[in-house]
């Protein structure tokens, strides 16, 4: 069934579809009306959840952690200083193993006061042991979302689906919904395998000492190393039931690419235009979509870009002091690369600023005309 739909009521069809079963809402901008959609779906019994209304973002993510440690499929969504509010609980929550599904329609964080897009929020927080997928489309939102629970219920750790504020969470496009009785065959009834029950009594968040700490942590981590092979074999079994998968990357021209640019979110989707308008002069550039940025792909992308002779990426972020923070990740990943390209480095879009076809064309243009970056990022659209 096609539907038109925003980013943010693609994202609470799925949770609609995944039959969440505990929900809880403290609004905020751009992520609001998924809450406010779902508390609809809700109360007209499309969706027999418990929808619970708090009082800040904190408390969000502790009711749901809380119901999650209990047994229940849970869902939660937020935005930019929300996300940062709840910085303390994401750590209880992957350090508790529990599978917590999560949106985040990406804003600025202030100061100065912004309500719009850049990816400084969920970057932010990488540290804290949430898987971490970004979404270019609304139809990509919605299936995120159902392969996130299979994800998180398989590996024991919550996922963070990103959306760009307004310019996915809030524009309308066209979306495959698919069927009930489809969603439950790919995503059955959740069984948890620990939860609190007084037959069957578990202790959770234990104090451990230092002889026990660093295995927790170990674990945890092998974990996220086992989730890269979880998130491309759901991706695999999603494509066979519905028609459409998106990898750990979104790949376009690259296979004799000279230059690539990397990027992630909705620029994607501007850039895949230039690319195509610079392949038509002769110029040989492609596209590389990061879609899942925890666990980072090193391994994979080192393997994309090595035949690239520049890379340039896009950072709609940045991280005071060190710069672009994917730039910082990729060179980490290229570093032991036999064949590695030189990495150029942009911030561009902070704070909802638009990225134009002639934002990528100036930065494309860039990489080619020079030999070697500057060993700084070189910010676009800055007012002189």
């Amino acid at each position: 069934m096609k539907k038109l739909l925003t980013g943010n009521s693609a994202v609470s069809y799925g949770v609609m579809l995944s039959r969440a079963e505990v929900i809880s809402a403290y609004p905020i901008t751009p992520q609001t009306t998924i809450v406010e959609e779902l508390s609809e779906i809700c109360s007209d019994g499309r969706l027999k959840a418990k929808f619970i209304k708090v009082e800040s973002e904190h408390s969000a993510l502790a009711c749901v952690a809380a119901a999650s440690a209990a047994g229940a499929r849970v869902f939660t969504a937020t935005s930019s200083h929300g996300l940062a509010y709840m910085h303390e609980m994401l750590h209880w929550t992957s350090g508790t193993r529990l599978p917590v599904v999560m949106v985040n329609a990406n804003r600025a964080i202030g100061s100065p006061w912004n309500i719009w897009c850049d990816h400084s929020d969920s970057l932010s927080q990488r540290d804290t042991g949430w898987i971490q997928l970004y979404c270019q489309s609304a139809q990509e939102a919605l299936d995120t979302v159902i392969q996130g629970y299979r994800i998180a219920e398989e590996v024991l750790l919550p996922v963070m689906i990103m959306e760009d504020g307004f310019f996915l969470s809030h524009t309308s496009e066209t979306v495959e919904v698919p069927e009930q009785k489809d969603v439950d065959a790919f995503l059955p009834p959740y069984q948890p395998r620990y939860k609190l029950d007084p037959g069957d009594p578990h202790t959770f968040n234990i104090m451990a000492d230092p002889s026990l700490f660093i295995s927790f942590k170990h674990e945890a981590q092998s974990a996220m190393d086992e989730a890269k092979k979880v998130i491309a074999r759901v991706d695999r079994e999603f494509k066979v039931r519905f028609g459409r998968s998106y990898g750990y990357t979104g790949k376009v021209h690259l296979a004799d690419a000279d230059v690539v640019l990397l990027t992630m979110g909705t620029a994607a989707s501007t850039a895949i235009e230039v690319v195509k308008a610079f392949r038509k002069q002769g110029k040989k550039v492609g596209l590389c979509r990061l879609r899942m940025f925890r666990p980072f792909p090193s391994r994979e992308l080192c393997k994309i870009l090595e035949g690239a002779r520049k890379v340039a990426v896009l950072d709609r972020d940045n991280s005071l002091g060190a710069g672009g923070i994917v730039a910082q990740e990729l060179k980490a990943a290229l570093f032991n690369s036999p064949r590695k390209p030189k990495v150029f480095e942009f911030i561009a879009g902070l704070g909802g600023k638009d990225i134009t076809p002639e934002t990528i064309q100036e930065i494309l243009e860039y990489t080619i005309r020079n030999p070697n970056p500057n060993g700084v990022p070189i910010w676009i659209g800055v007012q002189k």
